[in-house]
């Protein structure tokens, strides 16, 4: 068998469903931006971005092997795509859609704070991926990450019935938008940022664990840390501190994705939820000291080098450091058959 021919049929350690698209960031000089006819501002640039995107990249290059499907348009935006994750290594495998590649206009402050204008491109009741496409896929998958595009909800009594862990992203969900009520309840791990649900914030984590299946509800707040509730720990959130970013912050495009990296990272090599979320700030702190979307990702080696400095719990950090120096292509050995 040609090793072309083996790695197609190699597990996955992640598979991504969804999120692929294009950001075109502008930096201006504070947000809100005060009303003006036209401003000046440093060169635009176009980066492959969106949230799927972010996970498959930065799961890649923790070393963990990694899939990717979505629909995305025949068009430049989707080259740009194609051409980004083929370079990381990720197994990509799109079908092509009518609409063409999503697109989202950024905004970003001096500080790396950002504004997004999102265009999702996808009406969302046309859309589908054929079952004969993903199935294959998912049966070669120890995990998945799906993006709340409409189309992925459809896998998910397919993902059910193979017994696969879930997590998603819910990113700013107030806890009332009907659209991702069944991503939130039908997750094993679920994402989202704090930002959405305001003071509610604790009430829309329990009713997660409440009306839905998930194990764990993760909250992020930026600089604020990280929010954890598990279903056994008797309705109490943990909180876990902020990272310290290794270099200035440029621009925080991507940190939530970067962090759901680091947390399933930790989640496939063994680790306990705190340090696992710990693992989520260090890589989320690290995405935002470059430029751009989904550029400056952590590796293994940053991972423990982020921990020891931190002083770990558990002693996460010396698995880690093994995992790294092992050096492997094709993600850890703990999540190996």
């Amino acid at each position: 068998m040609s090793s072309t021919e083996e790695r197609a049929d190699a597990p996955y350690d992640v598979l991504v469903v969804g999120g692929a698209g294009v950001d075109t960031v502008v930096r201006v000089d504070t947000l809100p931006v005060p009303y003006a006819d036209s401003y000046g501002v440093p060169p635009i640039r176009e980066w492959a971005g969106h949230t799927g995107t972010g996970v498959a990249l930065g799961c890649a290059a923790l070393g963990l092997a990694t899939g990717f499907l979505d629909l995305i348009g025949d068009d430049p935006q989707g080259e740009l795509v194609r051409r980004r994750l083929a370079e990381s290594g990720v197994q990509f495998d799109p079908l092509m859609s009518p609409h063409g590649t999503r697109r989202a206009v950024n905004l970003v402050d001096a500080q790396g704070r950002r504004t997004s204008f999102y265009d999702g491109r996808d009406p969302q009741l046309d859309l589908r991926m054929p079952p004969d496409h993903y199935l294959p896929h998912l049966r070669r998958a120890r995990h998945v990450h799906l993006s709340i595009m409409h189309f992925a909800r459809f896998l998910f009594d397919d993902i059910e019935e193979l017994g696969v862990p879930v997590s998603t992203d819910l990113h700013d969900w107030d806890g009332l938008d009907g659209h991702h009520r069944e991503f939130a309840l039908r997750a094993d791990l679920v994402f989202l940022s704090a930002s959405g649900a305001g003071e509610r914030l604790a009430d829309v984590m329990r009713r997660i664990i409440a009306d839905g299946r998930a194990e764990a509800v993760i909250a992020t707040a930026g600089a604020g840390g990280a929010y954890v509730l598990a279903r056994e720990g008797g309705g109490s959130l943990r909180h876990v501190p902020a990272a310290a970013p290794p270099a200035p912050v440029v621009d925080s495009n991507g940190a939530g994705d970067a962090f759901a990296c680091g947390f399933l990272y930790g989640r496939l090599v063994g680790l306990d939820l705190e340090d696992c979320t710990r693992l989520g700030a260090a890589a989320g702190a690290y995405a935002c000291t470059g430029e751009g979307t989904h550029t400056t990702l952590i590796d293994e080696a940053g991972l423990a080098a982020a921990l020891a400095e931190d002083g770990p719990a558990g002693g996460a950090d010396q698995g880690l450091r093994e995992n790294a120096q092992e050096g492997r292509a094709g993600g850890p050995a703990a999540v190996r058959s």
